[in-house]
């Protein structure tokens, strides 16, 4: 049974940093892309970044995070990674990883579809 488990979600000050890991078992991810997606109260899911399976540079983010946040991964911890940097209010959301079906990340990732494992979320609260 595949479980993938994220962590290091909490409650920080606009301008604090936070840095989210998602641990995926009864699979490995190495031939996976993987991505970080969020979800405030009331609002749609918005892609947040997404990398490759080879990991590297092979990344994509979302308008409102690129600069700030860092997505990486440890294919031998079976681990994803995303660092977050000058947090603002509006980054306040639950936060959920999830794999991808492919290798790749697609020019339309951000929207959600082709990812077939998801995490149960972590919860991240920005305040002013």
């Amino acid at each position: 049974q595949v479980q993938v488990v994220e962590s290091g979600g909490g409650s920080v000050q606009a301008g604090g940093s936070l840095r989210l890991s998602c641990t995926a078992s009864g699979l490995s991810i190495t031939d996976y892309a993987m991505a970080w997606f969020r979800q405030a109260p009331g609002k749609e899911r918005e892609g947040v970044s997404c990398i490759w399976s080879g990991g590297g540079l092979n990344t994509n983010y979302g308008d409102s995070v690129k600069g700030r946040f860092t997505i990486s991964r440890d294919n031998a911890k079976n681990t994803l990674y995303l660092q977050m940097n000058s947090l603002k209010p509006e980054d306040t959301a639950m936060y959920y990883c999830a794999t991808r079906s492919y290798s790749y990340c697609s020019v339309n990732w951000f929207q959600g579809y082709g990812y077939n494992h998801w995490g149960q979320g972590t919860q991240v609260t920005v305040s002013s």
